[in-house]
């Protein structure tokens, strides 16, 4: 690591890119390396939280086909946000890149490779991104959080660096609880709608746990929705009389894990990691306008491992009450928890610092 004095980080869009990429720089900071981390206004809002970096933005575009004009506007942000990376790089000489993915990393890639630094890619879903994608042949790398992700053509598997999920330290060393539901009063369920909330979830979610409360299953609900939803959604539970607590966008959501039995969440493979990691039994809701599905795919592959459960939005209705009273009834936290404790991301800093240093050795 001693040749690595600088790495640039791009990113940029939601926190399942935003994150990660805190992180990573978090990482490389502890090891005394500069670090610059290029994201869009859209990344920028939850970087802002964090006043260590340094952050330039870079805004990009995806490709939007639907029209003549809306592909020009397109087309020429998308060259604009190139020529202004060719002028960051050339101006800030990076020894690395990382991508983390996303339409917003897409320009600072492409320029490192035309003027030749070394960059790397990083997928955390099991479906490549359509940026990753494009990139692929160019990467030197590409590290994932599991290697059994689909969409990577044979000839550059062996580009494919399974590292395991980049997540926060504090989420790694969390302390491994038993649910000990059997005895506790309530069961205390945590909401989570990833970085932009979920207002379907503010729509749906009470009437189903009135069912709950009719049956005799008592409640502590810690719900995260959008602050226009706070008013309607606290009259609600306290009209039901269910105990809970409302709360907006926060980058501290670890201090709802020690109190939380189960979990009902979007398919954000960041979230996802972190409450695997957490040993937190969840209820994946995948949003279905994820781009090429990968929300739901990330639920399969976490069910079928047997660290959740799964529940597509447009089966909330008819089947999330029915699967909470199971859970319940036949005390199935503990099984759950048992079974994510045989996984653990507590190797993943080893494994990127490895490869950073394989890339280094090849450069000399």
């Amino acid at each position: 690591m001693a040749t690595i004095e600088k790495i640039l980080i791009a990113t940029g869009g939601t926190g399942g890119h935003i994150f990660p990429a805190y992180c990573l720089a978090k990482n490389f900071l502890d090891k005394d390396i500069d670090v610059i981390v290029t994201s869009d206004a859209r990344g920028i809002k939850y970087l802002k939280d964090f006043p260590q970096l340094k952050v330039i933005k870079i805004n990009s575009s995806t490709i939007n086909g639907k029209n003549l004009l809306r592909l020009i506007r397109s087309m020429f942000l998308i060259f604009s946000s190139f020529c202004k990376s060719l002028f960051l790089l050339f101006k800030k000489k990076p020894n690395l890149i990382f991508g983390m993915g996303g339409y917003s990393s897409f320009p600072v890639c492409l320029a490192s490779k035309f003027i030749g630094i070394p960059f790397v890619i990083y997928e955390n879903n099991l479906h490549i991104g359509k940026a990753n994608k494009f990139l692929l042949p160019f990467a030197k790398k590409i590290i994932v959080s599991y290697a059994d992700l689909d969409g990577i053509p044979f000839k550059y598997r062996n580009k494919v660096c399974e590292v395991g999920n980049i997540i926060r330290e504090e989420i790694i060393k969390f302390p491994f609880q038993s649910s000990n539901k059997t005895n506790k009063e309530k069961l205390a369920i945590l909401v989570l709608g990833g970085s932009q909330a979920a207002k379907i979830f503010a729509e749906k979610l009470p009437d189903i746990f009135k069912k709950c409360v009719n049956s005799n299953i008592n409640l502590k609900i810690f719900q995260q929705c959008l602050p226009t939803q706070n008013n309607d959604l606290e009259n609600l539970y306290k009209k039901l009389n269910i105990d809970y607590e409302i709360f907006n966008y926060s980058k501290n959501i670890i201090k709802y894990f020690s109190i939380t039995d189960l979990a009902i969440t979007r398919s954000g493979s960041s979230m996802l990691a972190e409450l695997l990691n957490a040993r937190i039994p969840f209820i994946s809701v995948p949003l279905p306008s994820s781009a090429d599905n990968h929300q739901l795919k990330n639920a399969i592959y976490y069910e079928k491992k047997g660290y959740s459960y799964l529940i597509e939005e447009k089966y909330l209705d008819t089947k999330l009450f029915q699967l909470i009273k199971k859970i319940n009834d036949e005390n199935l936290l503990d099984q759950i928890i048992k079974t994510q404790a045989q996984y653990s991301d507590k190797s993943v800093y080893k494994n990127v610092n490895n490869i950073i240093n394989e890339i280094t050795n090849e450069k000399h």
